[in-house]
């Protein structure tokens, strides 16, 4: 079968046709019109040879090349040039085909006569073949020892028109500009093709010169009329030439891409040479210079100076087009615009720092004290430091070559969303007379965020700690690293593992980034993280940190924060002035109260705010001027109270079975119920609210709690035996875990057995043995503040609780009375009305003032989270 490679130049087969034919006796032309076709018409022979072409289409009137290698076509070649040499030629439908049977080539082809064979050394036989006429095979005759077939011949139509004439044109416009895209198309041959008169050989002639595929050209073949031919080649002309041009396009704007580096690389070659004659230095000399400069005024570490230094060398050694070079000067750059020298002076008055962190928040008194204590240390080694070095102490030279001094601080600030640690960071490097900037860890889940890209990466910068630096403009500012207890991990690394160097006082002295990889002195930067729990934060981050908690605010506390803070910048914010609105202290406890419950204050100026915006809609309609607001227009305009004080729980306990108890959340204390009802059954116990493993073993601790001292309670000691028991602790879309719901349960399952209700104005909260015993739990100060926001004056607590109490607000410790108990029988006693007093359940106890104890413990034993609606009691 003949080979062809359809990718291949067809012209440059001609080409090859010419010169195997110069010299000879047969010559290769182009039929002249046809009728001359009509006239050297042979006759078809009743079996035609059919030779099968791969990726070649040959038309009538035109001469063609061939190799033939396949042997049954070398068979076919050897029988027929011995005789008429008439050849069938029809195109496979599949040019990967070795040997295509009938069903695999087209019926439509072209009658030829073989002009000229010649056999080639390495076996295969080339031919130059002639198209005499399109023919159409009919049926085969035989398939061995190659292809024979009785065929038909097909006539042309050729219309003699204005039409064709006009199509004629174009075709010959089209292909004068598609050769001239293509260089390989000699200009005698489209000279010929151009100076054809019929238009049929046109077709054929341009159909054989360029590049068509192979269903195209089949196409062109078996189209009866001529303007079908040059209607259908002007499509495929069209196409070609607009392929070519794109192409053109191309390689014009890549080449003048190419010519302007070249002409810029040449220009400022001409520039050095101008400026070395002027004596002056170029732009790359001037630019090495200026970093040098830069190296000489930073004052760097040795070590990072001598980087600095290595790779300006290399920088000056490269050409400005080189791919590294803008690497290098990214990272000079880096290099020579960190504060290694530059610090700001800390204002170590100690009056003038209590003023600034007095005018920014209200309360926060440990948080103030560990600030001034630190201010007050670097006033006192800075005032003794020349003393100390003179008597070998404080500042002189350490003979402890481990343990260095150390000059920073580490604190983490842990309290509920909303109490002022974000801002607490500002208030505080305003009081030092520092800069301070915030960063937010929140969902960082990158290492490299951290600690930085290696230079090896496209792209690559460093962290953030050293772009916080940079932006500082000084090394010893006060950084705020905000949520850290929201920081993820993946497989990109562990951001919480990246920051143990950054807040370890013994390490960040020589903080290396991956990108600078020199080290960079962190000691002197204040350090101030934020965190709503510390349970997510790493144990060895968490012990480098020293740890702070904010618990929520108090009623009083909150009133105050609105009246001096958020009342004023509401009314900014909201383009009123302080004469056109006021608002009582009265009104601001009832939105407390009746519309917030919260442990911050974020809420609180919400509905603030809401009152303010609708006070200005009041006077942007021209109705009023100037607003008082009092409890009764705050309640107006806000609309009906979204909580009750202290309503809401005595509407909870006014029946049996209910107790009131307390959590810890991460967004402060909360109040809980513990619910409880009795049916008939025998030894059922089902308890529901989406119960942790933990607290449902609280549960039945509790019950049997209760059947131990069913006597001593005065319930029928068999009430088990015919009774089923359910407990429900609400929310049941919140789930929640821990064991300081064990003296709420026994409270609430000892009211229902005995039909003695709880008093309203009492919360408790405590773990419980099965001896009775009532544990220490955590969270009391968190616990107390949620119970007092909600009314409640009295509160049970384990006995060993007692030092927790120390840290609670006069204005709590006043108004409320606790309660302490070792025995659950005690806190039995406390909780149910008696009963001989059935209108004792309601009635709210005097607010006595009460004894005050000690802090709460750092572990956890009640958490709730109603921020994120999840409720964990640990």
């Amino acid at each position: 079968m003949p080979r062809n490679n359809p990718d291949q130049d067809l012209l440059d087969l001609m080409a090859y046709a010419e010169e195997t034919l110069a010299g000879e006796e047969h010559d290769v032309t182009v039929v002249d019109s046809q009728d001359d076709v009509e006239e050297e018409y042979p006759e078809i022979p009743d079996e035609l040879p059919i030779l099968p072409l791969r990726g070649l289409v040959v038309y009538p009137q035109t001469a063609i090349p061939l190799t033939v290698g396949q042997p049954r076509s070398i068979k076919l070649v050897d029988d027929i040039v011995s005789g008429n040499r008439l050849i069938g030629l029809v195109t496979s439908k599949d040019p990967d085909m070795e040997t295509p049977g009938p069903e695999d080539v087209y019926k439509v082809g072209t009658l030829a006569s073989i002009h000229r064979l010649f056999r080639a050394p390495d076996g295969t036989v080339r031919l130059l073949v002639q198209g005499i006429a399109r023919i159409e095979i009919d049926e085969y005759l035989s398939l061995d020892p190659y292809l024979r077939a009785k065929v038909h011949a097909i006539p042309e139509i050729i219309e003699d028109s204005l039409e064709v004439e006009a199509l004629v044109r174009n075709v010959v416009d089209l292909f004068t500009r598609l050769a001239e895209l293509v260089p390989s198309i000699p200009s005698e041959l489209i000279s010929t093709a151009l100076n054809v008169d019929d238009p049929l050989q046109l077709v054929y002639a341009v159909g054989t010169y360029v590049r068509i595929d192979l269903n195209e050209a089949q196409i062109l073949l078996e189209l009866e009329s001529t303007e079908a031919k040059l209607r259908h080649l002007m499509s495929v002309l069209s196409k070609e030439l607009e392929v070519l041009e794109l192409g053109r396009k191309i390689q014009t704007e890549a080449q003048t891409e190419m010519e302007k580096v070249q002409r810029d690389y040449y220009l400022r070659e001409q520039l050095k040479a101008i400026q070395r004659e002027l004596g002056e230095g170029d732009e790359q000399t001037v630019e090495i210079e200026e970093f040098r400069r830069k190296i000489a005024e930073a004052k760097m570490p040795e070590e990072a100076e001598k980087e600095a230094v290595r790779e300006l060398d290399r920088l000056s050694k490269l050409p400005i087009a080189a791919a590294e070079y803008g690497v290098i000067r990214t990272y000079l750059d880096w290099l020579t615009t960190l504060p290694w020298s530059q610090r700001t002076e800390d204002n170590l008055d100690i009056a003038h720092g209590r003023m600034v962190l007095d005018e920014d928040h209200y309360g926060l008194k440990d948080i103030k004290e560990r600030i001034l204590e630190y201010l007050a240390v670097r006033k006192l080694r800075a005032e003794r430091a020349a003393e100390m070095a003179e008597t070998g102490e404080g500042d002189a030279p350490s003979t402890d070559y481990i343990r260095r001094e150390r000059q920073g601080a580490i604190l983490c600030f842990v309290g509920p969303p909303g109490v002022g640690k974000t801002s607490l960071g500002a208030s505080i490097a305003r009081a030092m007379g520092r800069k301070f900037i915030r960063m937010s860890l929140g969902g960082v889940r990158d290492e490299a965020e951290i600690r930085g890209f290696r230079r090896t990466y496209i792209g690559a910068m460093p962290g953030r700690i050293i772009q916080t630096i940079r932006r500082a403009e000084t090394h010893n500012p006060v950084i705020m690293l905000d949520e850290i207890d929201k920081l993820g991990r993946d497989f990109r690394g562990d951001p919480s593992s990246a920051l143990l160097e950054v807040l370890d006082p013994e390490q960040n002295n020589e903080f290396r980034d991956h990108y600078l990889d020199v080290p960079f002195d962190l000691s002197e930067v204040l350090f101030i993280t934020t965190a709503n729990e510390l349970e997510p934060i790493p144990d060895p981050l968490r012990d480098r940190m020293e740890i702070i908690k904010l618990s929520g605010y108090t009623e009083q506390e909150k009133v105050a924060i609105a009246v001096q803070y958020l009342v004023p910048r509401q009314i900014r914010e909201n383009g009123l002035r302080l004469s056109e609105v006021e608002f009582t202290r009265d009104a601001v406890q009832l939105i407390v109260r009746d519309y917030t419950r919260e442990a911050g204050v974020r809420t609180l100026e919400r509905e603030i705010g809401r009152v303010a915006r609708k006070i200005v809609t009041k006077i942007a309609e021209g109705i009023t001027e100037k607003v008082t607001v009092d409890a009764a227009t705050a309640r107006e305009l806000l609309g009906k109270p979204r909580y009750g004080y202290h309503t809401e729980i005595e509407d909870r306990t006014d029946q049996a079975g209910v107790a009131t108890g307390l959590a810890w959340t991460p967004v402060g204390g909360d109040v809980l119920f513990v619910e409880a009802t009795r049916m008939n059954g025998s030894k059922g116990f089902q308890f529901t609210g989406q119960l942790g493993d933990v607290m449902q073993e609280s549960a039945r601790i509790a019950l049997s709690l209760v059947r131990s001292r069913a006597k001593q309670l005065g319930v029928e000691p068999d009430f088990y035996e015919k009774s089923d028991i359910h407990m429900h602790v609400p929310a049941g879309a919140v789930p929640k875990d821990g064991p300081s719901a064990g003296v709420t349960m026994t409270v609430a399952l000892a009211s229902l057995l005995t039909g003695r209700p709880t008093r309203s104005n009492i919360a408790m909260t405590g773990e419980v043995t099965l001896q009775g015993q009532v544990l220490p739990v955590g969270g009391i100060k968190d616990k107390i503040l949620a119970a007092h926001r909600l009314g409640i004056d009295t509160i049970i607590l384990p006995k060993k609780n007692e030092n927790d109490l120390d840290e609670l607000p006069d204005d709590v410790r006043g108004e409320m009375k606790f309660i302490l108990v070792d025995r659950v029988d005690d806190a039995l006693r406390a909780a149910l009305v008696s009963v001989d007093s059935a209108d004792d359940k309601i009635v709210a106890k005097p607010k006595p003032k009460a004894r005050v104890k000690s802090k709460p413990k750092a572990n956890v034993n009640a958490q709730a989270d109603g921020h994120e609606g999840e409720e964990r009691l640990h």
